[in-house]
Formats: C-alpha cells, structure tokens, sequence
C-alpha cells in the first residue's frame, strides 16, 4: 500500500485521520500502532510476526541492559546487535551469499548448494537502523528506554516513516512518543497536509513520468541505443530516484507533522551539491548522519594518527552503506565509488573546487553523482560498465521518441533540482517550508494544494506505473 495508491489516498489514510483525531489523548498511541500494524501487514502479512518479535525481544534486552552495569551491560548491547545483524543478514544477504558461494564451487567444478530463495521483508532496512538507534542510544545514556512495549512497537513501526525513512533516531523521538501536546497544534496538521501533497505530487507528477522512460532505456542492451538515449535515460532515473524519494521523504514528514511528530528532513537539495562530500551532507541526510554516528566515529572517525586509517573508515562507511541498499555487487561498487570520490575530495578535489568556483563545481559534482547512479540502476556489473560505456562513445546515430509529457516534466524537474543554487529560488524555498505563514500565503497554499492533489489523484487513477524505488530496500 503505496502512498501514492488510491487505496491509501481515499481510504486508509483519512479513516485513519478522522479515527486519530476522535481519539482521547491516551488512546491515540494505541490508533497510531493498529493502523501501522495493518499497514505493514497489507504489504508483508507473513513477516509481521518475525517483526514483532525481534521488538518485543528488544524491550526486554534494553530494558535489563539499563539497568546492569560492567560487562552485563556490554554483553546485553551486544546482543540486541547481533539479534538484529543476524535478522538483516539472513533475509536481505543470505541469497547475495548463496548465489556467489555457489558460482565459485561452479567455477571449482563443485556441486553448488541448494538453497530455496528468502522473501525480502519491505522496509527491513530501515527499521533495522531504528532498532539499533534504541539499543544504542539507551547504552550511551542519551535517553532512557520505554517504559511500554506498545511504545517501542509504535517507534519501530509507525507507517509514515515505516518502509522508507527518514532513519529517525531514538534520542530525536522519544519525547514525542509518549507526550505530543505541544506538536498537535492546528497550524502543524495543515502546513504536514502542504508538505505530504507536494511530496504527492513530486513522486506522481515528476518521478512516475522520468521512471517509465528510465526503465524503458535500461531494459534495452547498451549496444542498441545511442549515446543521446544513453544520457537521456541516465537523467530520467537521476530526476527519478530524487523526486521519488525525496517525495516519499516529504509525505512521511508530512504526516508526521499531522499527528504531533517531527520527523527530521532527509533531503537538502543534493544536486546543487559542490563536491560529493557535500552531496552526502544533502542527499539522504538521515542515513548518513546515521552511519556517521553509529560507524564512522565508533571507527575512530577524524581522531586517526593516519591518513590511511582515516581513508580506511571512509571508504568501509560507503561500502558498507552502499551493501546496505542492496545484496549486489553493484551497490557494493556504488558505494566505493562515492568512498573514492569521497577520499579524492580530501587529497586535491575541494582545493580544485574553490579555484573553479560554485557554479563549475555543482556541475563537475552532479556529473560523478549521475554517473555513479549507472551502478545503482544496472542488475550487472558488466551492464553498467556497457552502459558508461556507452554515455561516452560519442554515437549519435539518433534519439529515441519521447512524448510531450516527458520533455515538459524534465524540465520541471531541472528547475526544482536546481533553482535553489539561485537567491530567488533559496527564497522561494524558505518561503514554502520553513517561514511563517501569513493567512493570504495559507489561503494560496490551499489553491495550489488542492489543484496538486486533484490533478495527482487523477492521474493515479489512470496509471499502472506507481513503484517507490526505495521500497525493496
């Protein structure tokens, strides 16, 4: 049950609204978690009971851990660690070991190992995270454990932010999972109502249409299209996976803002990025804040007495963050990629940006970051190099057709990717996001909305073509 579903626009999600708000204070907790329960399971019926178990063992783990001290208290995080590395291990990289286990005894002349292949649990990725922010957080002494397992069922599951982020850390919510007063205020419900129909509207208006084209040129084999098809379906699924994620990113937000929460922001506009350690300050920002805190520094971070050990944590963060999408070789050589360019800023690359100035920059860096998308978007390794391949073989033998739909979609999505690199644009983006509304900017607001959501519920209704690409992570 996508967001961007009729089913989840017309019935769950007002039903839900309507039944939230009816709710005396202390049941609506109790609203959030039925309604996230059946969420999740409309999805994934046959994982809801490992999920459930794996949290209820975490409360218990957590709360003992809290209350022991020495080396108890270590071997209790530890566990909870491994309960849930394990959990993740074998559902999203059991198949990814399987399969190159055996192509190795294949290649020795073995008999390969028989193996019935694991369903993915949606969203695993992320709540995963989530689950070790609450162990972690409570050991570190940011904040004590719940007192309710319903509690920690609601922090894990809660379905704005359930499949696809943002990554919302312990310390950020606890708080608000137990007293929401002071976020359940009418301007919140309305400007999270803004906020969730642009995401809504950047996801159908803007992603659907460049991911349809995307997948059409990436279904072909690179020797049959042109360098001009080649560039063209690069930027389709460039403008895709931002819009996409990006507008899921905003509804979460938003329907967080409409029931008390404040989830933290997931994008910053990360293709006016100037360098790539930039474009990962912008881009995903809760996860890598994430693998900041939770990796990078308990790896020793900056405070290295090399330079070798410092491009060491660098470059086993991207690794481990790029496996982390995804059991293929090709997230695994996604993520080297930015940990390359990553250690390359640090040598001479930022130094050569400030010579070259802004503007050279964000399109020197927005070169690296769509090209590194090649790996992202190819099933093989030897399809994306065929592919990059291709973007530089300088065949312009002709263009495939693209409708009036597509043109006019990817120029909209150039402009709202980069009119912020602009003054007039940061301020229109301050303006709709972040000011004070006045009461004529909520009346045009509630135009402009309204036009949005029709104008997306209609062409929903009509459309087959409606994934989220971050759902299968």
């Amino acid at each position: 049950m996508v967001f961007s579903s009729t089913i989840f626009l017309l019935y769950f999600f007002p039903i839900f609204l309507v039944i939230y708000y009816l709710s005396a204070e202390k049941y609506k907790n109790y609203v959030a978690l039925i309604a996230s329960l059946f969420y999740y399971a409309w999805g994934a019926p046959q994982f809801v009971f490992i999920v459930l178990a794996s949290i209820i063992a975490d409360f218990y783990i957590v709360k003992e851990m809290y209350k022991s001290t020495g080396s108890k208290r270590r071997w209790l995080v530890g566990a909870t660690i491994v309960l849930n590395i394990g959990l993740l291990a074998y559902f999203k990289y059991a198949n990814f070991f399987v399969d190159n286990l055996n192509a190795i005894l294949n290649a020795m002349g073995m008999n390969a190992v028989h193996w019935t292949k694991i369903a993915l649990p949606i969203g695993i990725s992320f709540f995963t995270f989530q689950k070790f922010t609450y162990a972690i957080d409570v050991y570190r002494g940011q904040h004590k454990p719940l007192e309710k397992i319903t509690d920690l069922c609601l922090y894990i599951l809660l379905f704005p932010q359930l499949i696809a982020g943002p990554i919302v850390r312990y310390n950020e919510i606890a708080d608000q999972l137990t007293d929401r007063s002071a976020n359940e205020t009418i301007d919140n419900k309305v400007l999270g109502l803004y906020r969730f129909i642009i995401g809504l509207s950047k996801k159908v208006l803007i992603a659907n249409v460049m991911g349809e084209q995307a997948d059409r040129i990436f279904s072909m084999a690179p020797a049959d299209m042109s360098t001009g098809t080649a560039w063209i379906g690069l930027l389709a699924y460039t403008f895709q996976i931002y819009f996409d994620f990006a507008g899921y990113s905003d509804m979460a937000i938003g329907i967080g803002r409409m029931i008390g929460f404040k989830f933290p922001e997931n994008f910053n506009n990360p293709y006016i990025s100037g360098s790539i350690t930039e474009f990962w300050r912008r881009w995903h920002m809760t996860l890598g804040r994430w693998m900041r805190d939770y990796l990078y520094i308990p790896l020793g971070g900056n405070r290295v007495n090399t330079k070798f050990r410092l491009y060491f944590n660098l470059w086993v963060v991207f690794l481990i963050s790029g496996l982390w999408h995804g059991a293929s070789w090709t997230f695994v050589i996604w993520g080297a990629y930015h940990g390359l360019f990553l250690i390359l800023d640090r040598l001479f690359l930022l130094k050569f940006y400030n010579k070259i100035g802004k503007y050279p920059s964000i399109i020197i860096t927005f070169i690296i970051a769509i090209i590194g998308w090649v790996f992202f978007r190819s099933e093989t390794f030897g399809y994306a190099t065929g592919y990059i391949g291709k973007l530089f073989a300088f065949d312009f033998g002709g263009i495939e057709y693209f409708d009036r739909e597509f043109w006019t979609m990817l120029v909209f999505a150039v402009i709202f990717s980069f009119m912020v690199a602009f003054p007039f644009g940061a301020k229109i983006e301050q303006k709709v996001f972040f000011a004070d509304y006045t009461k004529s900017r909520y009346l045009l607001m509630a135009f402009i909305c309204l036009l949005l959501l029709i104008i997306s519920v209609s062409i929903i209704s009509s459309s087959g073509f409606n994934p989220f690409i971050y759902y299968r992570f």
